[in-house]
Protein backbone atom coordinates (compact mmCIF):
# COMPACT_ATOMS: atom_id res chain seq x y z
CA UNK A 1 0.00 0.00 0.00
CA UNK A 2 1.12 3.48 -0.96
CA UNK A 3 2.42 5.77 2.28
CA UNK A 4 0.53 9.29 0.68
CA UNK A 5 -1.37 10.71 3.32
CA UNK A 6 -4.97 10.78 3.25
CA UNK A 7 -6.86 14.19 3.41
CA UNK A 8 -10.12 12.88 3.69
CA UNK A 9 -11.45 9.52 4.65
CA UNK A 10 -15.11 7.69 6.07
CA UNK A 11 -14.95 5.65 9.10
CA UNK A 12 -17.78 3.64 9.63
CA UNK A 13 -18.26 1.46 13.15
CA UNK A 14 -20.39 -0.45 13.39
CA UNK A 15 -22.32 -3.26 15.63
CA UNK A 16 -25.28 -4.00 17.71
CA UNK A 17 -26.60 -1.74 20.57
CA UNK A 18 -25.15 -2.41 23.48
CA UNK A 19 -21.59 -2.79 21.87
CA UNK A 20 -20.59 0.84 23.08
CA UNK A 21 -20.76 2.16 19.12
CA UNK A 22 -21.64 6.02 20.29
CA UNK A 23 -18.86 5.94 22.84
CA UNK A 24 -15.86 5.15 20.35
CA UNK A 25 -17.70 7.47 18.01
CA UNK A 26 -17.84 10.45 20.16
CA UNK A 27 -14.70 9.49 21.46
CA UNK A 28 -12.92 9.71 17.87
CA UNK A 29 -14.99 12.38 16.74
CA UNK A 30 -13.82 14.50 19.73
CA UNK A 31 -10.63 13.21 19.30
CA UNK A 32 -10.28 14.20 15.58
CA UNK A 33 -11.91 18.13 16.30
CA UNK A 34 -9.55 18.79 19.18
CA UNK A 35 -6.64 17.68 16.66
CA UNK A 36 -8.15 20.55 14.29
CA UNK A 37 -9.88 18.40 11.77
CA UNK A 38 -13.49 18.66 10.17
CA UNK A 39 -15.86 16.68 10.73
CA UNK A 40 -19.21 15.37 9.53
CA UNK A 41 -20.80 12.73 12.01
CA UNK A 42 -24.17 10.03 10.56
CA UNK A 43 -25.69 8.38 13.16
CA UNK A 44 -27.77 5.20 12.15
CA UNK A 45 -29.94 3.54 14.78
CA UNK A 46 -33.07 0.89 15.14
CA UNK A 47 -36.03 2.14 17.55
CA UNK A 48 -35.40 -0.54 19.54
CA UNK A 49 -34.94 -0.85 23.33
CA UNK A 50 -32.50 -3.69 23.48
CA UNK A 51 -30.34 -5.04 20.41
CA UNK A 52 -30.66 -3.96 16.71
CA UNK A 53 -27.71 -2.99 14.40
CA UNK A 54 -26.35 0.67 14.76
CA UNK A 55 -23.69 2.55 12.96
CA UNK A 56 -21.41 5.51 13.76
CA UNK A 57 -19.94 7.10 10.72
CA UNK A 58 -17.50 10.08 10.32
CA UNK A 59 -16.19 11.49 7.57
CA UNK A 60 -13.35 13.68 8.92
CA UNK A 61 -10.90 15.51 6.51
CA UNK A 62 -7.96 18.01 6.66
CA UNK A 63 -10.12 20.60 5.17
CA UNK A 64 -13.88 21.56 5.36
CA UNK A 65 -16.16 18.92 5.48
CA UNK A 66 -19.53 19.78 4.23
CA UNK A 67 -21.68 16.44 3.55
CA UNK A 68 -22.03 12.28 4.49
CA UNK A 69 -20.24 9.73 2.35
CA UNK A 70 -21.76 6.32 1.04
CA UNK A 71 -18.68 4.42 0.84
CA UNK A 72 -16.57 3.43 3.75
CA UNK A 73 -12.38 3.87 3.64
CA UNK A 74 -12.21 2.12 7.13
CA UNK A 75 -15.10 -0.19 8.36
CA UNK A 76 -15.09 -1.09 12.21
CA UNK A 77 -17.34 -3.94 12.74
CA UNK A 78 -17.82 -4.70 16.37
CA UNK A 79 -19.69 -7.64 15.10
CA UNK A 80 -20.17 -10.46 12.44
CA UNK A 81 -23.68 -8.50 10.99
CA UNK A 82 -21.52 -5.29 10.51
CA UNK A 83 -19.30 -7.33 7.31
CA UNK A 84 -22.41 -8.42 6.20
CA UNK A 85 -24.57 -5.44 6.35
CA UNK A 86 -21.94 -3.33 4.84
CA UNK A 87 -19.12 -4.75 3.26
CA UNK A 88 -20.34 -3.75 -0.09
CA UNK A 89 -19.76 -0.36 0.77
CA UNK A 90 -16.41 -0.82 1.28
CA UNK A 91 -14.48 1.59 -0.89
CA UNK A 92 -11.34 0.53 -3.38
CA UNK A 93 -8.25 -0.20 -1.07
CA UNK A 94 -10.56 0.13 1.78
CA UNK A 95 -10.35 -1.44 5.15
CA UNK A 96 -11.96 -3.67 7.96
CA UNK A 97 -11.13 -4.12 10.87
CA UNK A 98 -12.47 -6.85 13.31
CA UNK A 99 -11.70 -8.99 15.74
CA UNK A 100 -9.86 -12.41 14.84
CA UNK A 101 -12.47 -14.65 16.37
CA UNK A 102 -15.04 -13.86 13.79
CA UNK A 103 -13.10 -16.20 11.84
CA UNK A 104 -13.98 -14.47 8.44
CA UNK A 105 -11.21 -14.29 6.00
CA UNK A 106 -10.11 -11.68 3.73
CA UNK A 107 -7.18 -9.90 1.75
CA UNK A 108 -8.73 -6.05 2.90
CA UNK A 109 -9.43 -7.49 7.06
CA UNK A 110 -7.60 -6.33 9.79
CA UNK A 111 -8.00 -9.29 12.32
CA UNK A 112 -7.10 -7.78 15.35
CA UNK A 113 -6.29 -10.20 18.33
CA UNK A 114 -8.76 -8.57 20.60
CA UNK A 115 -9.16 -11.55 23.38
CA UNK A 116 -5.20 -10.97 23.98
CA UNK A 117 -5.28 -7.38 24.27
CA UNK A 118 -8.77 -6.90 26.94
CA UNK A 119 -11.70 -8.52 27.75
CA UNK A 120 -15.11 -8.42 25.75
CA UNK A 121 -16.59 -5.55 27.90
CA UNK A 122 -13.57 -3.45 26.56
CA UNK A 123 -13.58 -4.24 22.54
CA UNK A 124 -14.84 -0.91 22.20
CA UNK A 125 -12.09 0.83 23.49
CA UNK A 126 -9.26 -1.62 21.94
CA UNK A 127 -11.25 -0.53 18.77
CA UNK A 128 -10.90 2.78 19.07
CA UNK A 129 -7.22 2.25 20.19
CA UNK A 130 -6.94 0.69 16.22
CA UNK A 131 -8.63 3.26 14.14
CA UNK A 132 -6.74 6.41 15.94
CA UNK A 133 -3.29 4.72 15.34
CA UNK A 134 -4.13 3.77 11.99
CA UNK A 135 -5.02 7.42 11.31
CA UNK A 136 -2.30 8.96 13.28
CA UNK A 137 -3.76 10.85 15.93
CA UNK A 138 -2.24 11.87 18.70
CA UNK A 139 -1.69 9.17 21.76
CA UNK A 140 -1.76 11.46 24.48
CA UNK A 141 -4.55 13.63 23.32
CA UNK A 142 -6.74 10.99 22.76
CA UNK A 143 -6.05 9.49 26.41
CA UNK A 144 -6.61 12.66 27.89
CA UNK A 145 -9.93 12.57 26.22
CA UNK A 146 -11.06 8.96 27.09
CA UNK A 147 -10.15 10.15 30.76
CA UNK A 148 -12.05 12.89 29.85
CA UNK A 149 -15.10 11.12 29.10
CA UNK A 150 -14.78 7.87 31.15
CA UNK A 151 -12.60 9.40 33.98
CA UNK A 152 -15.78 9.24 36.36
CA UNK A 153 -15.85 5.38 35.94
CA UNK A 154 -15.81 3.33 39.16
CA UNK A 155 -12.59 2.55 40.60
CA UNK A 156 -10.51 1.00 38.31
CA UNK A 157 -12.22 1.37 34.98
CA UNK A 158 -10.80 3.96 33.78
CA UNK A 159 -7.46 3.06 34.36
CA UNK A 160 -8.44 -0.54 32.44
CA UNK A 161 -9.87 1.86 29.54
CA UNK A 162 -6.47 3.66 29.18
CA UNK A 163 -4.45 0.42 29.21
CA UNK A 164 -6.70 -1.13 26.87
CA UNK A 165 -6.34 1.70 24.26
CA UNK A 166 -2.35 2.07 24.71
CA UNK A 167 -2.18 -2.06 24.13
CA UNK A 168 -4.42 -1.43 20.57
CA UNK A 169 -2.28 1.14 19.36
CA UNK A 170 0.97 -0.26 19.74
CA UNK A 171 -0.68 -3.30 18.65
CA UNK A 172 -1.57 -1.75 15.38
CA UNK A 173 1.50 0.32 15.20
CA UNK A 174 3.55 -3.01 14.19
CA UNK A 175 0.47 -4.91 12.57
CA UNK A 176 -1.03 -2.43 10.62
CA UNK A 177 -0.80 -0.79 7.29
CA UNK A 178 0.35 3.00 7.08
CA UNK A 179 -1.72 3.91 4.39
CA UNK A 180 -4.77 5.45 6.22
CA UNK A 181 -2.45 8.23 7.99
CA UNK A 182 -4.26 11.53 8.20
CA UNK A 183 -2.11 14.91 6.69
CA UNK A 184 -1.83 17.62 8.57
CA UNK A 185 -5.40 19.84 8.91
CA UNK A 186 -5.65 22.90 6.93
CA UNK A 187 -6.69 26.36 8.63
CA UNK A 188 -7.33 25.00 11.78
CA UNK A 189 -8.99 26.67 13.67
CA UNK A 190 -8.70 27.64 17.76
CA UNK A 191 -10.79 26.30 20.42
CA UNK A 192 -13.26 24.73 17.98
CA UNK A 193 -15.87 22.69 18.67
CA UNK A 194 -17.78 19.42 18.06
CA UNK A 195 -21.80 20.13 18.04
CA UNK A 196 -24.78 18.58 16.57
CA UNK A 197 -27.57 19.88 15.39
CA UNK A 198 -29.96 19.62 18.29
CA UNK A 199 -27.40 21.15 20.77
CA UNK A 200 -26.97 24.40 18.82
CA UNK A 201 -30.27 24.56 18.65
CA UNK A 202 -31.10 24.78 22.44
CA UNK A 203 -28.12 26.82 22.61
CA UNK A 204 -29.63 28.90 19.96
CA UNK A 205 -33.00 29.03 21.77
CA UNK A 206 -30.76 30.15 24.90
CA UNK A 207 -29.02 33.26 23.07
CA UNK A 208 -31.79 34.45 21.71
CA UNK A 209 -33.29 34.62 25.01
CA UNK A 210 -35.70 31.90 25.78
CA UNK A 211 -36.75 31.43 29.36
CA UNK A 212 -39.31 28.61 29.58
CA UNK A 213 -39.75 25.24 27.58
CA UNK A 214 -41.90 22.50 27.38
CA UNK A 215 -41.82 19.46 25.78
CA UNK A 216 -43.13 16.01 25.67
CA UNK A 217 -40.48 13.32 24.57
CA UNK A 218 -40.30 12.55 20.63
CA UNK A 219 -37.17 11.69 18.79
CA UNK A 220 -35.65 13.09 17.63
CA UNK A 221 -36.55 16.58 18.91
CA UNK A 222 -36.16 15.11 22.63
CA UNK A 223 -32.26 16.30 22.76
CA UNK A 224 -32.75 19.90 21.66
CA UNK A 225 -34.82 19.71 25.30
CA UNK A 226 -32.71 17.99 27.46
CA UNK A 227 -29.28 20.15 26.08
CA UNK A 228 -32.00 23.38 27.83
CA UNK A 229 -32.34 20.82 30.83
CA UNK A 230 -28.49 20.83 31.15
CA UNK A 231 -28.14 24.57 31.52
CA UNK A 232 -31.50 25.10 32.87
CA UNK A 233 -30.55 25.57 36.69
CA UNK A 234 -27.18 27.99 36.22
CA UNK A 235 -29.17 30.15 33.50
CA UNK A 236 -32.50 30.41 35.41
CA UNK A 237 -34.92 28.52 32.39
CA UNK A 238 -37.99 26.59 33.19
CA UNK A 239 -38.23 23.36 31.78
CA UNK A 240 -41.04 21.12 31.77
CA UNK A 241 -41.98 17.51 30.52
CA UNK A 242 -45.82 17.95 30.05
CA UNK A 243 -48.19 14.82 29.95
CA UNK A 244 -48.62 15.09 26.45
CA UNK A 245 -48.00 17.96 23.33
CA UNK A 246 -51.37 19.64 23.52
CA UNK A 247 -49.90 20.36 27.16
CA UNK A 248 -46.57 21.39 26.24
CA UNK A 249 -47.77 23.90 23.27
CA UNK A 250 -50.23 25.65 25.70
CA UNK A 251 -47.88 25.75 29.07
CA UNK A 252 -45.70 27.51 25.83
CA UNK A 253 -48.17 29.97 24.87
CA UNK A 254 -49.14 30.36 28.86
CA UNK A 255 -45.72 31.10 29.97
CA UNK A 256 -45.08 33.69 26.88
CA UNK A 257 -48.33 35.36 27.23
CA UNK A 258 -46.65 36.32 30.84
CA UNK A 259 -43.54 37.44 29.12
CA UNK A 260 -41.33 34.71 29.41
CA UNK A 261 -39.79 34.17 25.45
CA UNK A 262 -40.92 30.22 25.08
CA UNK A 263 -40.51 27.44 22.89
CA UNK A 264 -41.44 23.85 22.08
CA UNK A 265 -39.71 21.34 20.30
CA UNK A 266 -41.15 18.16 18.83
CA UNK A 267 -41.63 15.86 15.37
CA UNK A 268 -44.10 14.88 13.25
CA UNK A 269 -46.85 13.24 15.70
CA UNK A 270 -46.03 15.58 18.14
CA UNK A 271 -46.65 18.39 16.16
CA UNK A 272 -49.55 16.91 14.95
CA UNK A 273 -51.04 17.45 18.15
CA UNK A 274 -49.95 21.19 18.77
CA UNK A 275 -51.84 22.04 15.83
CA UNK A 276 -55.00 23.82 17.63
CA UNK A 277 -52.81 25.37 20.14
CA UNK A 278 -50.52 27.14 17.15
CA UNK A 279 -53.73 28.69 16.12
CA UNK A 280 -54.48 29.91 19.55
CA UNK A 281 -51.00 31.46 19.30
CA UNK A 282 -51.83 33.45 16.12
CA UNK A 283 -55.28 34.41 17.47
CA UNK A 284 -54.27 36.23 21.05
CA UNK A 285 -50.57 37.00 18.51
CA UNK A 286 -48.60 35.49 21.31
CA UNK A 287 -45.13 34.71 20.34
CA UNK A 288 -43.72 31.02 20.30
CA UNK A 289 -41.15 28.75 19.08
CA UNK A 290 -41.93 25.44 17.63
CA UNK A 291 -39.14 23.16 16.52
CA UNK A 292 -39.60 20.42 14.34
CA UNK A 293 -37.46 17.92 13.71
CA UNK A 294 -38.92 15.78 10.88
CA UNK A 295 -38.65 11.86 10.62
CA UNK A 296 -40.49 9.21 8.33
CA UNK A 297 -43.90 9.08 8.53
CA UNK A 298 -47.09 8.79 8.53
CA UNK A 299 -47.66 7.85 11.39
CA UNK A 300 -44.80 6.57 13.58
CA UNK A 301 -42.56 5.49 10.38
CA UNK A 302 -39.25 5.48 10.71
CA UNK A 303 -39.03 6.95 14.36
CA UNK A 304 -35.07 7.06 14.00
CA UNK A 305 -34.91 8.21 10.29
CA UNK A 306 -34.28 11.08 8.40
CA UNK A 307 -36.75 12.90 5.97
CA UNK A 308 -37.99 16.41 4.79
CA UNK A 309 -41.62 15.22 4.19
CA UNK A 310 -43.25 17.28 6.72
CA UNK A 311 -42.94 20.76 4.81
CA UNK A 312 -46.31 21.32 3.72
CA UNK A 313 -47.46 19.87 7.05
CA UNK A 314 -45.53 22.79 8.62
CA UNK A 315 -46.50 25.41 6.59
CA UNK A 316 -50.33 24.56 6.44
CA UNK A 317 -50.23 23.60 10.33
CA UNK A 318 -53.41 25.36 11.89
CA UNK A 319 -56.89 26.70 11.16
CA UNK A 320 -57.22 30.05 9.48
CA UNK A 321 -55.38 32.51 7.93
CA UNK A 322 -52.36 33.79 9.91
CA UNK A 323 -48.60 34.61 8.74
CA UNK A 324 -45.83 32.86 9.87
CA UNK A 325 -41.90 31.94 9.10
CA UNK A 326 -40.27 28.75 8.74
CA UNK A 327 -36.33 28.35 8.88
CA UNK A 328 -34.91 25.10 7.31
CA UNK A 329 -30.84 25.25 8.72
CA UNK A 330 -28.15 23.39 6.71
CA UNK A 331 -25.33 23.28 8.51
CA UNK A 332 -24.97 23.40 12.56
CA UNK A 333 -23.89 26.81 12.38
CA UNK A 334 -27.36 27.69 11.07
CA UNK A 335 -29.30 26.11 13.51
CA UNK A 336 -27.53 28.23 16.35
CA UNK A 337 -28.44 31.43 14.22
CA UNK A 338 -31.45 30.66 12.86
CA UNK A 339 -32.60 29.76 16.31
CA UNK A 340 -32.07 32.99 17.54
CA UNK A 341 -33.37 34.35 14.74
CA UNK A 342 -36.69 32.75 15.36
CA UNK A 343 -37.20 33.97 18.68
CA UNK A 344 -36.35 37.62 17.77
CA UNK A 345 -39.10 37.33 14.91
CA UNK A 346 -41.83 35.87 17.10
CA UNK A 347 -41.37 38.27 19.44
CA UNK A 348 -41.16 41.18 17.36
CA UNK A 349 -44.33 39.64 15.11
CA UNK A 350 -46.15 38.34 18.03
CA UNK A 351 -46.78 34.97 17.04
CA UNK A 352 -45.66 31.27 16.15
CA UNK A 353 -42.51 30.84 14.24
CA UNK A 354 -41.05 27.57 12.95
CA UNK A 355 -37.80 26.18 13.01
CA UNK A 356 -37.62 22.77 10.61
CA UNK A 357 -34.83 20.10 11.06
CA UNK A 358 -34.64 16.40 10.62
CA UNK A 359 -32.97 13.35 12.07
CA UNK A 360 -29.76 13.63 9.95
CA UNK A 361 -29.04 17.42 11.13
CA UNK A 362 -29.81 16.85 14.71
CA UNK A 363 -27.38 13.86 14.93
CA UNK A 364 -24.99 15.00 13.19
CA UNK A 365 -21.60 16.55 14.94
CA UNK A 366 -19.37 19.00 13.43
CA UNK A 367 -16.82 21.06 13.71
CA UNK A 368 -17.49 24.35 14.33
CA UNK A 369 -15.94 27.87 15.46
CA UNK A 370 -17.44 29.59 18.54
CA UNK A 371 -20.48 31.40 17.44
CA UNK A 372 -20.89 35.38 17.68
CA UNK A 373 -23.07 35.31 20.75
CA UNK A 374 -23.27 39.06 21.39
CA UNK A 375 -24.46 39.91 17.70
CA UNK A 376 -26.69 36.98 17.45
CA UNK A 377 -30.57 37.71 16.87
CA UNK A 378 -32.27 38.52 20.56
CA UNK A 379 -35.78 38.79 21.31
CA UNK A 380 -36.98 41.59 22.88
CA UNK A 381 -40.18 41.31 24.55
CA UNK A 382 -42.56 44.41 25.37
CA UNK A 383 -41.30 46.33 28.76
CA UNK A 384 -43.25 46.58 31.16
CA UNK A 385 -44.83 50.02 31.13
CA UNK A 386 -48.34 51.79 31.53
CA UNK A 387 -50.02 52.69 28.31
CA UNK A 388 -52.24 55.65 28.64
CA UNK A 389 -56.23 54.03 29.14
CA UNK A 390 -57.73 52.15 27.43
CA UNK A 391 -55.11 49.88 27.07
CA UNK A 392 -55.94 47.94 23.61
CA UNK A 393 -53.81 44.76 23.53
CA UNK A 394 -55.34 44.23 19.87
CA UNK A 395 -54.98 47.91 18.38
CA UNK A 396 -55.50 48.02 14.86
CA UNK A 397 -51.90 49.90 13.67
CA UNK A 398 -50.67 50.43 9.97
CA UNK A 399 -48.13 47.35 10.65
CA UNK A 400 -50.10 44.81 12.26
CA UNK A 401 -47.93 45.02 15.48
CA UNK A 402 -50.24 45.97 18.75
CA UNK A 403 -48.92 47.15 21.99
CA UNK A 404 -48.49 44.14 23.66
CA UNK A 405 -47.81 44.38 27.50
CA UNK A 406 -48.02 41.39 30.62
CA UNK A 407 -50.62 41.15 32.79
CA UNK A 408 -49.87 42.05 36.02
CA UNK A 409 -46.84 43.88 35.37
CA UNK A 410 -48.61 47.23 34.89
CA UNK A 411 -51.82 49.06 35.90
CA UNK A 412 -53.40 48.19 32.77
CA UNK A 413 -55.62 45.69 31.84
CA UNK A 414 -54.16 43.06 29.34
CA UNK A 415 -57.49 40.97 27.98
CA UNK A 416 -56.65 38.39 25.59
CA UNK A 417 -59.25 35.86 23.82
CA UNK A 418 -59.27 32.68 21.58
CA UNK A 419 -62.18 33.86 19.72
CA UNK A 420 -62.26 36.99 16.77
CA UNK A 421 -61.90 39.99 19.57
CA UNK A 422 -61.88 43.70 19.60
CA UNK A 423 -59.00 45.76 20.38
CA UNK A 424 -59.47 45.48 23.55
CA UNK A 425 -59.85 41.75 23.96
CA UNK A 426 -63.02 41.24 24.25
CA UNK A 427 -64.65 38.89 22.12
CA UNK A 428 -67.14 39.91 19.53
CA UNK A 429 -69.24 39.11 16.93
CA UNK A 430 -69.11 41.95 14.85
CA UNK A 431 -68.19 41.23 11.10
CA UNK A 432 -66.99 44.73 10.28
CA UNK A 433 -64.28 44.31 13.40
CA UNK A 434 -63.95 40.25 12.52
CA UNK A 435 -62.71 41.23 8.92
CA UNK A 436 -60.72 44.27 10.30
CA UNK A 437 -58.72 41.79 12.75
CA UNK A 438 -57.75 39.16 9.64
CA UNK A 439 -56.34 41.92 7.54
CA UNK A 440 -54.17 43.72 10.77
CA UNK A 441 -52.79 40.21 11.51
CA UNK A 442 -52.17 39.62 7.87
CA UNK A 443 -50.68 42.84 7.28
CA UNK A 444 -47.68 41.49 9.79
CA UNK A 445 -46.95 39.07 7.27
CA UNK A 446 -45.94 41.87 5.36
CA UNK A 447 -42.99 42.66 7.86
CA UNK A 448 -41.78 39.20 7.84
CA UNK A 449 -41.65 39.23 4.28
CA UNK A 450 -39.25 41.82 4.40
CA UNK A 451 -37.16 40.09 6.31
CA UNK A 452 -36.68 37.33 4.27
CA UNK A 453 -33.40 35.06 4.48
CA UNK A 454 -32.01 35.42 0.86
CA UNK A 455 -31.32 31.69 -0.97
CA UNK A 456 -27.51 30.81 -1.02
CA UNK A 457 -26.34 31.18 -4.77
CA UNK A 458 -23.16 29.94 -5.69
CA UNK A 459 -21.75 29.25 -9.07
CA UNK A 460 -22.17 31.91 -12.48
CA UNK A 461 -25.12 32.81 -13.59
CA UNK A 462 -27.05 31.32 -16.60
CA UNK A 463 -25.53 27.39 -15.35
CA UNK A 464 -26.25 24.73 -17.64
CA UNK A 465 -27.83 23.52 -14.51
CA UNK A 466 -29.17 25.12 -11.18
CA UNK A 467 -29.46 22.52 -8.15
CA UNK A 468 -32.02 23.95 -5.40
CA UNK A 469 -31.74 22.20 -2.23
CA UNK A 470 -33.37 23.23 1.51
CA UNK A 471 -32.17 22.53 5.21
CA UNK A 472 -29.76 19.80 6.20
CA UNK A 473 -29.68 18.59 2.29
CA UNK A 474 -26.88 21.89 1.89
CA UNK A 475 -23.79 20.41 1.98
CA UNK A 476 -24.80 17.12 -0.01
CA UNK A 477 -25.78 19.53 -2.86
CA UNK A 478 -22.95 21.62 -2.62
CA UNK A 479 -20.28 18.94 -2.90
CA UNK A 480 -21.95 17.46 -5.65
CA UNK A 481 -21.61 20.87 -7.37
CA UNK A 482 -18.11 21.09 -6.48
CA UNK A 483 -17.35 17.51 -8.10
CA UNK A 484 -18.81 18.72 -11.34
CA UNK A 485 -17.16 21.77 -11.83
CA UNK A 486 -14.23 19.75 -11.00
CA UNK A 487 -15.09 17.76 -14.24
CA UNK A 488 -15.89 20.70 -16.51
CA UNK A 489 -19.79 21.58 -15.99
CA UNK A 490 -21.27 24.42 -15.30
CA UNK A 491 -23.38 24.08 -12.28
CA UNK A 492 -24.75 26.59 -9.88
CA UNK A 493 -26.76 26.07 -6.36
CA UNK A 494 -29.41 27.68 -5.21
CA UNK A 495 -29.84 26.86 -1.35
CA UNK A 496 -33.21 28.05 0.90
CA UNK A 497 -32.13 28.39 4.61
CA UNK A 498 -36.11 30.15 4.98
CA UNK A 499 -38.26 28.47 2.97
CA UNK A 500 -41.29 30.62 3.91
CA UNK A 501 -42.51 33.23 3.23
CA UNK A 502 -40.69 32.75 -0.11
CA UNK A 503 -39.91 36.33 -2.34
CA UNK A 504 -39.72 35.43 -5.66
CA UNK A 505 -37.84 38.53 -6.15
CA UNK A 506 -34.39 36.69 -4.55
CA UNK A 507 -34.47 34.09 -6.56
CA UNK A 508 -36.46 34.08 -9.85
CA UNK A 509 -33.62 35.63 -12.19
CA UNK A 510 -31.35 32.32 -11.28
CA UNK A 511 -34.68 30.04 -12.31
CA UNK A 512 -35.04 31.57 -15.25
CA UNK A 513 -31.40 31.93 -16.00
CA UNK A 514 -30.72 28.36 -15.80
CA UNK A 515 -30.44 25.88 -18.74
CA UNK A 516 -31.98 23.20 -16.43
CA UNK A 517 -33.19 23.35 -12.96
CA UNK A 518 -32.97 20.22 -10.68
CA UNK A 519 -34.89 19.65 -7.45
CA UNK A 520 -33.16 17.22 -4.34
CA UNK A 521 -35.20 16.65 -1.18
CA UNK A 522 -35.44 14.41 1.09
CA UNK A 523 -38.95 13.20 0.17
CA UNK A 524 -41.20 11.49 -2.31
CA UNK A 525 -43.37 14.30 -3.89
CA UNK A 526 -41.04 17.04 -3.98
CA UNK A 527 -42.97 19.81 -1.54
CA UNK A 528 -40.79 22.66 -2.07
CA UNK A 529 -40.58 22.78 -5.72
CA UNK A 530 -44.05 22.52 -5.98
CA UNK A 531 -44.02 25.33 -3.47
CA UNK A 532 -42.08 27.44 -5.90
CA UNK A 533 -44.33 27.00 -8.44
CA UNK A 534 -47.60 27.57 -6.34
CA UNK A 535 -45.91 30.99 -5.36
CA UNK A 536 -44.22 31.88 -8.70
CA UNK A 537 -45.63 29.46 -11.29
CA UNK A 538 -42.16 27.99 -12.23
CA UNK A 539 -41.99 24.73 -12.67
CA UNK A 540 -39.21 22.66 -11.91
CA UNK A 541 -39.60 19.56 -13.96
CA UNK A 542 -36.34 17.67 -12.72
CA UNK A 543 -35.98 16.26 -9.02
CA UNK A 544 -33.87 13.76 -6.93
CA UNK A 545 -35.79 12.67 -4.41
CA UNK A 546 -34.72 10.03 -1.23
CA UNK A 547 -37.34 8.81 0.78
CA UNK A 548 -35.39 5.86 1.85
CA UNK A 549 -34.78 7.04 5.48
CA UNK A 550 -30.83 7.56 4.57
CA UNK A 551 -29.22 11.08 4.39
CA UNK A 552 -28.70 12.82 1.05
CA UNK A 553 -24.80 11.85 -0.01
CA UNK A 554 -23.02 13.70 -3.18
CA UNK A 555 -22.69 9.82 -4.96
CA UNK A 556 -26.67 9.53 -4.42
CA UNK A 557 -27.46 13.33 -6.01
CA UNK A 558 -24.69 13.00 -9.07
CA UNK A 559 -25.61 9.17 -9.26
CA UNK A 560 -29.46 10.66 -9.96
CA UNK A 561 -28.25 13.55 -12.42
CA UNK A 562 -26.88 10.06 -14.36
CA UNK A 563 -30.19 8.65 -14.37
CA UNK A 564 -31.57 12.27 -15.92
CA UNK A 565 -29.23 12.53 -18.34
CA UNK A 566 -30.08 9.31 -19.70
CA UNK A 567 -33.47 9.63 -19.35
CA UNK A 568 -33.02 12.76 -21.69
CA UNK A 569 -31.32 11.20 -23.96
CA UNK A 570 -33.76 8.66 -24.30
Amino acid sequence: MGKNKRHILNILIGGEAGQGIVTVGNLLSKSLVRSGYSIVVTQDYQSRIRGGHNTFSIRVGTDKVVAPQEQADILVALDRDTVAFHRSYLSPNGLVVLDDSLDINDDSFLKVPFKEITQKKFSNIAALGVVCSLLGLNESLVSEMIGEALGGDEAGLSEENSRVFIAATAWTDINAPSSYRLATPVNTINGQLMMNGNEAIALGAIAGGMKFAAFYPMTPATSIVLNLVHHAKKLNLIVEQAEDEIAAINMAIGASFAGAPSMVATSGGGFALMTEGISLAAMTETPVVVAVAQRPGPATGLPTRTEQADLEFVLHAGHGEFPRAIFTPGTVEECFYLTSKAFEMAEKYQGPMFLLTDQFLADSYRAVAPFDIENSPKANPARPIDISSPYKRFEITENGISPRLFPGMTSNLVVGDSDEHTEDGHITEDLSVRKQMVEKRLRKGEGILEEVIPPDFRGEDASDILLISWGSSMGAVQEAAARLRSDGEKVATLHFSQVWPLSPGQFMNHLEGAHEVISIESNATGQFSRLIRRETGFHIKRKILRYDGLPLTPEYILEGLKQIQVSEAG
